[in-house]
């Protein structure tokens, strides 16, 4: 079955009664990356790795990646795995002007353009469109909504873009499938919000069903009635965010005026952002309601920044007893790189000193993911690794820190060793999500 396929199935399963869905991977992180394939080989799944405006952009992004760079880092992994390249489905999320918001807007959506463009061409098939966002000159002040009209026209350009260009590889004799598009956004901009400190704001059902007709008719009126039928999912908030340590569960009573809506448009299903940290319960009650694509990625580098300290504090132990074994420090590196660098942290925490120091290490942001490439931190992850890798990792270590792999090595389901045990940490988190999508019971 083509990709495209598989997503579609999705959408007319959910409104036939079936709860299917499919959970969205937004991460660059290696160990997530070849967590998530390992998940999807055991549950003989697709997988669907995302990646967002300001991660991966033809200016590489915060990654360094262009899309192209980006999709290739996910295959070649995978092919090291093994794993078929033909499950893999490439999605780009808030493909807009939000990188470029400030500068005036004929510049960013030109920009804008070419990053979908730049899309399209490296095989991703699902498209979110966000044009959400104001540009330098758009008129109102920077808390007032955009015009909910100019949003529409200017989701319907970009699609032009991705409709050309498809339909320009494909005259040239490149394989290509035709994109599925995503509209809508919900309130949290891409890589996080701390609006959960402010009061949570659920999607109401007239902005909903105001965002499908002025798209439609944008659509419409720029000749993409085709584009159309390919929509397959509006970007909603049902009632879903964390922040710094705190975490708002779903309620489904408090949304299902929103998700009974859903009814009423037999070829969209709901895509949930922010859904991390919640129970697998809870995300398969999403999943049940028609909220069918399910975004995780913060709570995915948790795991493994997680999984990296206990690796650092099973070192500390070692090191006490083997004078010869030089310490990596990683937990001090990755701190000494946030503080040098604080671009990608310092609007998200705030406090004392102190307060910032905790959330630096332990937010639920987990802003601290952006700095796992550092020059320094890498190092110090390389040397990490090294150490626990010279030693045979103790038994009675391995119990009293990572105590649920520790019965998988006993029982010869897990290797002992330390980036097994970073991998099996994060896959406790996607297994809730395969969980919620229906892959496993």
């Amino acid at each position: 079955m083509k990709t495209e396929n598989y997503l579609k199935k999705i959408v007319v399963s959910q409104h036939k009664g079936n709860p299917e869905g499919m959970y969205s991977v937004c991460s660059y992180n290696r160990y997530v990356i070849e967590a998530t394939l390992l998940q999807a080989m055991e549950d003989g799944s697709p997988i669907l790795i995302e990646s967002t405006c300001n991660q991966v952009n033809q200016f590489g992004g915060y990654t360094g990646m262009k899309p192209v760079n980006f999709r290739d880092f996910i295959f070649s992994i995978a092919g090291s795995m093994q794993f078929p390249p033909e499950r893999i489905i490439y999605g780009g999320d808030h493909l807009g002007p939000y990188p470029f918001c400030d500068e005036p807007v004929e510049s960013a959506m030109t920009k804008a353009k070419e990053m979908v463009r730049q899309y399209v061409q490296a095989g991703a098939i699902k498209i979110h469109l966000d044009t959400s966002m104001r540009c330098a000159d758009d008129l109102g002040t920077k808390d007032t909504p955009l015009d909910k009209e100019v949003i529409a026209e200017r989701c319907a350009l970009l699609c032009r873009i991705a409709e050309d260009n498809c339909a320009v590889m494909s005259r040239n004799g490149m394989s290509t499938q035709e994109p599925l598009y995503v509209i809508g956004t919900e309130v949290p901009t891409p890589g996080g919000s701390d609006e959960v400190e402010e009061g949570l704001k659920i999607t109401k059902v007239e902005d909903l069903e105001e965002t499908i007709a002025l798209t439609k008719e944008s659509f419409y009126r720029n000749k993409l009635q085709g584009a159309w039928e390919r929509v397959i999912a509006v970007v909603v908030q049902p009632g879903v965010e964390h922040g710094d340590h705190t975490i708002i569960e779903y309620d489904r009573q408090k949304v299902k005026e929103l998700t009974d809506a859903l009814k009423k448009h037999p070829g969209i299903v709901f895509e949930g952002h922010a859904t991390d940290y919640q129970t697998a319960n809870g995300l398969r009650a999403m999943v049940e309601d028609g909220i069918a694509f399910l975004k995780v990625g913060p709570s995915l580098t948790f795991a493994a920044r997680e999984a990296l300290f206990l690796l650092s504090y099973i070192e500390e132990e070692l090191s006490s007893f083997n004078i010869g074994m030089k310490r990596s420090r990683f937990i001090y590196s990755l701190e000494q790189a946030m503080l040098k660098n604080p671009v990608h942290w310092r609007k998200h925490y705030t406090g004392s000193e102190r307060e910032l120091f905790f959330a630096r290490k332990y937010s639920l942001f987990d802003r601290a993911r952006y700095y796992l490439g550092d020059e320094d931190v890498v190092e110090a992850l390389k040397t990490l690794i090294e150490n626990l890798r010279s030693v045979d990792l103790p038994l009675s270590l391995i119990s009293q820190f990572f105590p649920g792999q520790y019965g998988k090595i006993r029982r010869e389901e897990l290797e002992k060793d330390p980036e097994a045990l970073i991998r099996d940490r994060i896959r406790g988190v996607l297994a809730d999500y395969s969980f919620a999508v229906g892959y496993r019971s």
